[in-house]
């Protein structure tokens, strides 16, 4: 878990104390109770107040209106809280409502309140070149780079970096979350129609240690997220996919992806089609909001707020006509490298792997990648990588040396 600045979140939630501060129908709690009690076989005002992430007091309420309808009994009691299991008429309830989804997590939030938390959450970015350095301090970039980068961020409209291969599109792209130093509150789950959406994804959204503030602990407090998708992005991954065995909806990509950056990385070689995501993309990027629906055709609409960033080493004018272009108004190009750049990530990358170097080592490294063609800016990194397992293969402390890079780059560069 993260330890961020305790700044406090734009959007804040306050804990629910009655059922109708949830903006969720009480039949959808007591379906969550029903499930989790049916799974369990026993449980507990306290152990379901932990589970589902609603009070005790909340939770009390419903309990009482289930024990009224005979479906739950006491089992005993633990200090003030009760220990119950279901009655036979509960069973038969919980096994209806076990068929139509296994859902019995934290309780989910309302759609009408998810678009109103991230609507609140919008990245407002502040950042100068002097921050942007230090964000990007682990990279060469040039300043005349970082200043069309920083504008764009602080613009929030997409961003389409193109350029030769190996130039470090994918590096700045993935670094663009650094200039983001707040946190945002992400739900566990989302509710729309009755059907439950999981959202909050460990593999993305970072979770971040809070001490400062109470709120709704049906949201997480995470690090603004970063999805990166590149040629294995295909269209049902932009759509809700629906576990057939669970009855679970999984939240999209870019429903993650929410209040944060979307890097579509090697943009054009995708399973999906560059013309078909352009389309399914043009209103989003327009209005940002996109559309999804549920299996039986209930159509809605979900926030798209975040900053998407196409990554490609194709001509953009090949991938997309002038009507989509308009929509992305950051375009820019990451050039190959400067000489004076290139060996100083030679110089970091050596000093990184721990390699003692020849004098002239980057000199010499430079003058042979370009008798190859254009200075890339992968070049030192992938050429060291090559150096070192041929000295491993040899038995022999790895060295910067001139006859190893010759070596080295023989093998990485194509032969004529």
């Amino acid at each position: 878990m993260l330890t961020i600045a305790a700044t406090r979140p734009a959007f804040l939630p306050r804990i629910p104390e009655r059922l109708e501060d949830l903006d969720i129908s009480p039949s959808l709690v007591m379906d969550l109770i029903l499930r989790r009690v049916y799974v369990s076989g026993q449980s507990s005002l306290i152990g379901l107040s932990e589970g589902l992430k609603l009070s005790p007091q909340l939770l009390e309420t419903v309990f009482r209106d289930m024990r009224q309808q005979l479906l739950v009994e006491v089992k005993g009691m633990v200090g003030n809280d009760y220990q119950f299991g279901l009655s036979q008429a509960g069973k038969a309830l919980a096994a209806e409502r076990y068929q139509i989804t296994h859902y019995a997590g934290v309780a989910p939030v309302s759609l009408k309140q998810y678009h109103r938390a991230a609507k609140a959450q919008a990245a407002r970015i502040r950042i100068d070149r002097a921050g942007l350095k230090k964000a990007f301090a682990d990279l060469v970039v040039p300043d005349s780079l970082l200043d069309k980068v920083g504008p764009a961020l602080i613009s929030q409209d997409s961003v389409f970096l193109y350029g030769p291969t190996g130039s470090g599109k994918t590096s700045i792209a993935e670094r663009m979350l650094r200039a983001y130093s707040d946190a945002i509150l992400v739900p566990y789950a989302v509710e729309v129609d009755g059907q439950i959406i999981q959202l909050f994804d460990p593999v993305v959204h970072e979770q971040v240690e809070n001490s400062e503030f109470e709120y709704d602990p049906r949201w997480v407090l995470c690090r603004r997220p970063c999805v990166v998708v590149g040629g294995e992005l295909a269209p049902g991954m932009l759509e809700l996919k629906l576990d057939d065995a669970t009855g679970i909806y999984a939240a999209p990509l870019q429903m993650k992806a929410n209040n944060g950056v979307f890097v579509i990385d090697d943009f054009g070689r995708q399973l999906i089609a560059p013309r078909e995501l352009l389309n399914r993309w043009i209103v989003p990027l327009d209005r940002r909001v996109d559309y999804l629906s549920l299996r039986y055709g209930v159509k809605f609409q979900i926030p798209f707020e975040m900053l998407v960033v196409f990554s490609t080493n194709l001509n953009p004018l090949d991938l997309a006509d002038e009507a989509f272009l308009r929509r992305i108004q950051n375009k820019i190009l990451v050039p190959t490298v400067e000489p004076e750049h290139f060996d100083e990530i030679f110089r970091r990358v050596a000093l990184a792997r721990n390699l003692p170097c020849e004098p002239d080592s980057a000199a010499y490294l430079r003058s042979l990648c370009a008798e190859h063609g254009e200075l890339r800016a992968c070049h030192p990194a992938d050429i060291c990588k090559i150096l070192i397992s041929i000295s491993t293969y040899e038995g022999r402390t790895p060295r910067v040396t001139k006859a190893d890079l010759e070596r080295a780059v023989a093998q990485y560069f194509t032969q004529q």
